[in-house]
């Protein structure tokens, strides 16, 4: 039998042997990270349609000088309430979220045929709080200029299209699948970041915690490699870690299908072969995140201090979530080269039901096993250095 498969059930029967270890990875992980981002989706969801079905409490200052305008909005499921007396402080305060004044000449200009003023009043440093309410508002201030534009046309002779030069239509591509929310956006990042460092407790503990235990001297005293040695820790790394972003994709599955979704033009369901394509994509950042912890492990003089170099790691996956936030662009193929960028191109990919080509898939798995490769042979470096077997 082969050294590092002996390796590799070793530490995955040590790693077993753990329950905390095993209830953090294969329960707890798997349930929060779906049921968070199911969660977060249905809340969402729920809050906006609420918002657009219910019947909207307009603040209004000047009411009075506009009726054929507030019996209309009345019509539309507005109700005009009574403003407060600083509308810039109320709205900022979130007492409100929009605030409509209508100027005190509205009705003057109205029956002269002139553009009435009106102002909206809003905070737009809060789109997820009050944006739905003011499109809301402004769609249907629009409707109105443009039905009584229409009907004073007519009324002086004047067809509607003369002041229309242009008939723009549109015709919306987008599909139910590649309609996503805030929550699923964050699934890239989620699964990179489970992916990458997933399996830091056994990688730390296989290294540096048996070393403080004294337990790794007589294991590399044996007749099995070092090379040997150092791989099955890592393909038992990788192993529980796969597993463990297995369960939770699973579990993401069955919570999305909980979510209901008859009242919103997206699709939340993620179908089973999409699940076996998403881990094909983050198979390398498994073994990458296996062999940097390992690695690191190997480096480290103790079990603290390989745990102090978490947040550095924990920052590598945010880079391309945070770059495609404020830069989105267009997939390229030397980003699908790029370790996290590429694989987070693909999931949202994969998640949207588009078709990847075959030369898309060898250049990110390509490049990623090239990465696994070169760290792979860094730790085995680290883990022939004669100093690895002391403590302290």
């Amino acid at each position: 039998m082969s050294a590092w498969w002996i390796v590799l059930r070793k530490e995955l029967l040590d790693a077993f042997r753990d329950r905390r270890m095993v209830i953090v990875a294969l329960v707890v992980m798997p349930l929060a990270v779906p049921l968070i981002l199911a969660g977060m989706s249905s809340l969402g969801t729920k809050r906006q349609v609420e918002k657009l079905e219910r019947t909207l409490e307009l603040p209004v200052i000047g009411a009075e000088h506009a009726s054929n305008l507030m019996a209309w909005l009345e019509a539309q499921d507005v109700r005009g309430v009574a403003a407060p007396a600083d509308p810039d402080r109320a709205v900022r305060s979130q007492e409100f979220e929009v605030v409509l004044r209508i100027d005190t000449t509205f009705g003057d200009d109205w029956r002269a045929g002139r553009p009435a003023r009106l102002e909206l009043i809003y905070d737009s440093s809060r789109p997820l709080q009050s944006g739905a309410t003011i499109a809301r508002i402004r769609g249907l201030l629009e409707a109105y200029d443009s039905q009584v534009g229409t009907l004073r046309l007519i009324a002086r002779g004047i067809h509607p299209a003369v002041v229309q030069p242009l008939l723009v239509g549109s015709r919306d591509v987008a599909t139910p699948e590649s309609h996503f929310d805030l929550a699923q956006q964050m699934l890239p990042y989620l699964l990179l970041l489970l992916a990458f460092i997933g399996g830091m407790q056994l990688a730390i503990d296989a290294t540096a915690g048996e070393r403080e235990r004294q337990s790794l001297e007589p294991l590399l005293a044996t007749p099995a490699t070092r090379a040997a040695i150092i791989s099955g820790k890592i393909l038992a790394t990788a192993a529980f870690t796969l597993l463990s972003v297995l369960v939770t994709l699973v579990m993401y599955r069955l919570a999305f299908a909980l979510v209901p979704a008859e009242r919103v033009d997206m699709s939340l369901e993620v179908p089973v072969d999409a699940l076996g394509l998403l881990l094909i994509v983050i198979l390398p950042i498994v073994l990458l995140g296996a062999t940097v912890l390992t690695a690191l492990a190997a480096f480290a003089r103790s079990y603290r201090e390989a745990q102090g170099y978490l947040p550095l790691l924990i920052f590598l996956p945010m880079l391309p979530t945070l770059y495609l936030m404020v830069s989105p662009v267009k997939t390229q193929a030397w980003m699908l080269a790029v370790p996290f960028l590429g694989q987070n191109q693909l999931i949202l990919r994969i998640l949207r039901r588009e078709s990847i080509e075959l030369a898309e898939w060898a250049i990110s798995l390509g490049s990623g096993f090239v990465l696994v490769a070169i760290v792979w042979v860094l730790a085995a470096r680290l883990y022939h250095r004669e100093q690895l077997a002391a403590s302290g």
